[in-house]
Formats: C-alpha cells, structure tokens, sequence
C-alpha cells in the first residue's frame, strides 16, 4: 500500500484551471522557456523575482541548489546554486496582466512563497532523482494521466483541476511524464513550511 502522507492537498483552495491555460498562453507568448542555461530536460519561467533585479530569473536562478545520488555508488552530490528563496518577492511585471498575478497573490496571502515558477516537463522526459531544500506548492495547468510525481516510493498523479498541492521535497523524488502532450505546473517555493 501506497503512504501519500508527503502530498498534501490544500483544502479550500481552488484555481479556474481554464483561466491558468489562458494565462500559459498569454505568458508564452512573452517569454519562452529558460533552460537554465541548456540543461537536458528542464525548463521553466520565473514567475516573480528578487525586487529590481530580473537576472534572477535567469539561468542557475532557474533552477536553484539540489542534490542527487548520479551513479551506482549511491554517494550524493549538490547541483547548481544556492539561492535565497525569501529574496524572491517581486512578481515579474510583464506578467502582471495575467491569471498568474490573481493565483500569486491569493498563494502569498496564505504561504511564505519563495521562487513561483512555470515549469515544463516535455512529454517522455523525466528529472534525475533528486531532493530539494524545501517542500513545494504545485498547480497542475496542463497534465496527462502518465504524468506522475514520485517521493520515495509513493507515485502519485496530480490532475489539473485547479487543486492545490504541497509535495514533501525534501525527500528523493522525481517527475516523469509519459504522455505525448506537455505537463506544465505553477510550481513555488515554500520557505516555512513543516511535514508532519
């Protein structure tokens, strides 16, 4: 049997999910996807920013500090950069006249929200197995039933239907789509929040 106590659903928060597939729209004609500078299989769009400063959505910004077991013997090893998720507090201004800038607000009235960000996972394409420093909030925009995340053991499908999601990163993961349309979450850092 399956323990999904590292997914948490929020419970009384709700997002119009047609209205976040327009605002995809809407902001991937602005921007294209950041591949934090040419990594395989990732891809996403800063949502919000360190105030007057919009490299820091840019590149290893991107993408952030994690770590991952690469290889057969299993030892761990950090990738990229260690970023400062509580100096993330400017939400990027060309994208102020979407969705995004309702959901941002509605997320940071209830959560200290670290970097927001769109990210990307091409159909058949995975991330590596890794841990992240904090525990994330994720909105399914577009998904499949072969998109499922997995932490440790548990796998888990999130669908889109405007659900709230907060997954225990803190543990070994990873994300995998295996249907042949793109997944795309609204994915925040959490900067304070507790598994019990």
């Amino acid at each position: 049997m399956n323990n999904f106590s590292d997914f948490h659903t929020v419970k009384d928060l709700k997002f119009d999910v047609q209205k976040l597939q327009e605002a995809l729209k809407q902001v991937l004609k602005i921007q294209k996807y950041d591949s934090a500078n040419g990594i395989k299989n990732f891809a996403a769009i800063c949502l919000n920013q360190i105030p007057g400063k919009p490299e820091s959505t840019k590149g290893n910004y991107a993408r952030g500090i994690y770590w991952t077991k690469p290889d057969h013997s299993g030892k761990e090893a950090a990738r990229d950069k260690i970023l400062d998720e509580t100096l993330y507090t400017e939400f990027v201004k060309d994208f102020e006249n979407t969705y995004f800038k309702e959901v941002y607000e509605k997320l940071a009235s209830k959560f200290k929200l670290g970097r927001v960000r769109i990210l990307l996972k091409e159909p058949r394409s995975t991330l590596s197995w890794h841990r992240d420093p904090e525990p994330r909030l994720h909105v399914p925009i577009i998904t499949n039933p072969g998109c499922i995340m997995v932490i440790e053991n548990a796998a888990k499908h999130l669908p889109a239907d405007g659900s709230v999601y907060i997954t225990n990163n803190l543990k070994y993961h990873n994300a995998f789509n295996g249907g042949e349309e793109n997944r795309v979450h609204l994915v925040a850092c959490l900067t304070n929040y507790k598994f019990h």
